[in-house]
């Protein structure tokens, strides 16, 4: 599964991510998949769902 932004590629190659349990081997196989993709800086957010107004 490719990187979804660079903030995530950033994580995975950060000490946290050995801390999250994500293996260099894991790693090795994010960064193949990834190769040559433009990522964007974040990961966009979603929209919150809006509540019903009760009258």
């Amino acid at each position: 599964m490719p990187y979804k932004s660079d903030a995530q590629r950033r994580f995975f190659h950060s000490a946290g991510a050995a801390k999250a349990g994500i293996s260099k081997k894991t790693v090795k196989e994010w960064d193949k998949v990834s190769k040559g993709k433009a990522l964007s800086p974040i990961r966009p957010k979603k929209a919150p769902e809006r509540k019903e107004k009760k009258c």
